[in-house]
């Protein structure tokens, strides 16, 4: 095997090779509190009370062996043995640096590398490689067989360079006509954490990945730890030396910023392989911050509350967004946030209250379940995580509650299974609001119907689906993101043959609305399906004719509102002159 070549080496950062990933980057506001808040608490609840031990003597106190700006020296060898010991083999070692202040900041303590590894044909088939890297005092030897190694003043640990990643699986999805040529075939590489869906069976096949950059930080850390009372977030990193007791300095590989869409398959056509080192010191605050970070990732992903992918998107944010609009991104969040629960808590309020169904489109409510259940189903047979699917699972039952309010359920025993039977109010029945209803509902159904079978034929025709109930779901909720806006009109037909809009819940409506302006940011920001970026700017255009017809139509007053009062009810009382209070108390001495 050739030896690796080397095509940049430096000793500052300005050296480092173009392309890299940058170790940078920033963390929300939110997220930065939450990390110290938990590294405060671990402290004080983990740490021992006093430096004493069971027996009431004095503990025992450790300390790191190595003092600040202590110079040091590097080796780092590539093998394919997770154990090393060939010190001596010059073709293993590919980077030794010389004169590294331990724990001082600045260029000349900072080192990067660029090296070209050639593949053996063993690593191309899922074979392993290690990086071992080793520290030493300035004129020690990390080898154990040299005259002038000291154990005290050597140290190291290894690290793979490879990750193994389960293999992507055949696509399930096929061309219902039975036209797709290319039925049967890989799916695009994707890598993911998840070993293997549940419901695959065979065993399942990984592939290797190749690592292409490695940060060494050497973690600056003086504390003096009780031998007994070592806190439990940072034992297991201390590597402590059984003679003196004392603990070398900490190796960290940093990956924090070292994403999924980054690593190199291996396989038989890769022939070369970059190589990205760098050495460099990092705060133990930092260091704490990014393993945080990491944990609170993983415990959200085995919640189900984060897909696998997203922790790398969020990190893409940092690293490749505009500080200025990560900032805004993170206000607008925060708002996003408020408005959509006062939209929820007023929607809830408007129709627990409300008495009259006089000019509210009950169809309108009849087809907002029925969407949200196409949606909920959609996600059902996608295997989307919990999480989202009871965020759904909610709005469905609140949906099916508001037809509740909106019409009379009553439950039919008449026959062998009982039915639910609906039966319009006599609000809504009794007025012109149904018969409006039903004209617009009947015309904007035609549109919806041909709309819907022109995308399911294309779809069928052009796209491939694991199933026809799949290519059903998926038509049908496609339809509900492109087309739904006109599940909104019946409403202003309503309002424009009544000439008033007093009877809708405004509050809600512009809380709502605030939210699509938010939304509209999030489009033009954050990567998100092209019918959900349709569906969002159609909300503006909805309410945009609704605030033209509540500027155009007259306040009735005697109209009620969406609580069941009308604008006269709010009058105070007329106050009795006194010749008719006289004329009641003689009425009620004669009675």
């Amino acid at each position: 095997m050739a030896p690796p070549t080397a095509v940049v080496e430096g000793g500052d950062a300005a050296a480092a090779p173009q392309g890299r990933q940058q170790a940078g980057g920033g963390f929300s506001l939110t997220g930065i509190i939450r990390m110290v808040v938990f590294w405060y608490f671990a402290s004080k609840f983990f740490s021992p009370a006093s430096k004493k031990s069971p027996n009431n003597e004095p503990a025992i106190l450790i300390s790191n062996l190595f003092h600040k700006a202590q110079p040091m020296d590097m080796w780092v060898y590539l093998t394919e043995n997770d154990k090393f010991n060939e010190f001596g083999n010059e073709s293993a070692l590919v980077w030794h640096e010389t004169n590294i202040l331990y724990a001082e900041w600045g260029p000349e303590n900072t080192r990067t590398l660029t090296l070209n590894y050639p593949p053996t044909e063993s690593l191309k088939h899922n074979g392993s490689l290690y990086a071992h890297v080793f520290f030493a005092q300035s004129g020690y030897s990390p080898d154990p067989s040299d005259p002038e190694y000291q154990p005290q003043a050597a140290f190291g640990r290894t690290h793979p360079v490879v990750i193994y990643k389960p293999k992507s699986k055949a696509d399930k999805r096929k061309s219902l006509l039975g036209a797709d040529s290319s039925e049967g075939q890989v799916a695009p590489e994707v890598i993911d954490d998840i070993e293997d869906d549940s419901k695959d069976e065979g065993p399942v096949e990984w592939r290797a990945y190749w690592k292409p950059n490695i940060t060494i930080n050497l973690i600056a850390d003086f504390t003096q730890y009780p031998n007994t009372g070592i806190p439990p977030n940072i034992a297991p990193y201390l590597n402590i030396d059984p003679i003196t007791g004392n603990y070398y300095p900490t190796i960290f590989f940093n990956e924090f910023w070292l994403l999924r869409d980054k690593l190199i398959a291996l396989n038989e056509t890769v022939t070369e392989l970059t190589l990205n080192l760098e050495v460099g010191p990092i705060s133990m605050t930092k260091w704490q911050l990014f393993m945080q970070i990491d944990q609170s990732f993983q415990i959200h992903r085995s919640y189900g509350s984060m897909l696998d992918g997203e922790a790398d998107e969020l990190k893409r944010v940092f690293l490749e967004g505009n500080p200025y609009l990560l900032g805004i991104t993170m206000i607008v969040s925060l708002l996003h946030s408020v408005f959509d629960f006062l939209a929820f808590k007023n929607d809830i309020q408007f129709w627990n209250k409300n008495k009259s169904m006089e000019g509210l489109s009950a169809k309108t409510v009849v087809v907002s379940f029925i969407c949200q259940l196409i949606i909920f189903l959609y996600l059902l047979d996608n295997d989307t995580s919990w999480m989202i699917l009871l965020s759904s699972g909610v709005g469905l039952v609140i949906e099916f509650w508001k037809i509740g309010k909106a019409m009379h359920i009553e439950i039919d025993r008449t026959g062998r299974i009982p039915m639910l039977r609906f039966r319009d109010r006599e609000s809504y029945a009794g007025n012109k609001t149904k018969e409006y209803d039903d004209i617009a509902m009947k015309y904007l159904t035609y549109v919806l119907f041909l709309l819907a079978a022109g995308f399911a034929v294309y779809s069928l025709k052009y796209e491939r689906h694991k199933s026809w109930y799949s290519w059903i779901l998926s038509s049908l909720t496609s339809c509900v993101y492109m087309f739904g806006f006109i599940m909104m009109c019946p409403q202003l037909f309503i309002n424009y043959k009544l000439k008033s809009v007093a009877h809708l819940p405004w509050r809600q409506m512009t809380y709502k609305f605030l939210n699509t302006i938010i939304d509209d940011l999030f489009a033009f920001v954050i990567k998100m399906p092209t019918l959900h970026r349709l569906s969002v700017f159609r909300d503006d255009l909805i309410f945009l004719i609704y605030v033209y017809q509540r500027w155009i139509y007259p306040v009735d007053k005697k109209r009620v509102n969406e609580f069941g009062f009308g604008g006269e009810d709010d009058q105070p009382p007329a106050v009795d002159s006194a010749e008719t209070v006289a004329a009641k108390e003689e009425e009620k001495k004669t009675n």
